[in-house]
């Protein structure tokens, strides 16, 4: 497990936690996000720590491993069911621009289930586009996802940057992100 981590995130900026396998990026994340406690130190969002924190809740958006999608519903079905579960308001105008984005031109009413990993990929990511979480916390976002994919998440993400967002990335693949400030971490068992 890692030790000694200490890093701020601004606005406009990119945190790109890179390591082998095994040394604790997911869980890193998953401790940034609030989803795991951490054996010691603290995580703040604007000076306050992230536990029973709402103004935290609401700005972040954490998107795993595990794509967190209803295979027996669509992926217009996927992203309004998160916008409920968020509290958000979110049209079908804006669910399916999030998803033409990401390359899902036409299949936004299929089930997640006859879709390709890569696709489910897309699908999830979507997330992104549709939210208006201000920190966008991800874990190896670009696994499963050919070229044209991968550039257009990075697309995706250079763009909530320009636009005063965060992020805090794990990815293997390099990040294309032109004119981003973005900070590599290395993390080492």
């Amino acid at each position: 497990m890692f030790s000694g981590v200490d890093f701020t995130l601004k606005s406009g900026c990119c945190v790109h936690i890179e390591g082998d396998n095994g040394v604790g990026k997911t869980s890193l994340l998953r401790i940034v996000s609030g989803l795991s406690p951490a054996a010691g130190g603290s995580v703040e969002w604007e000076g306050v720590a992230i536990h029973h924190n709402a103004a935290f809740r609401a700005a972040r958006m954490y998107l795993g491993h595990q794509l967190a999608l209803k295979e027996d519903l669509s992926a217009l079905e996927n992203l309004h069911f998160d916008a409920a579960i968020a509290g958000r308001p979110l049209s079908d105008a804006n669910a399916l621009a999030a998803l033409v984005q990401l390359g899902l031109k036409g299949r936004a009413h299929l089930p997640v289930r006859v879709l390709s990993q890569g696709q489910k990929r897309r699908a999830a990511l979507a997330r992104l586009s549709a939210s208006r979480a201000t920190l966008w916390i991800l874990d190896e976002p670009l696994v499963a996802l050919d070229r044209s994919a991968q550039t257009q998440v990075c697309a995706l993400l250079q763009s909530h940057l320009a636009s005063g967002g965060m992020a805090l990335v794990t990815s293997h693949q390099p990040l294309q992100l032109l004119g981003a400030h973005c900070t590599t971490y290395r993390l080492q068992a």
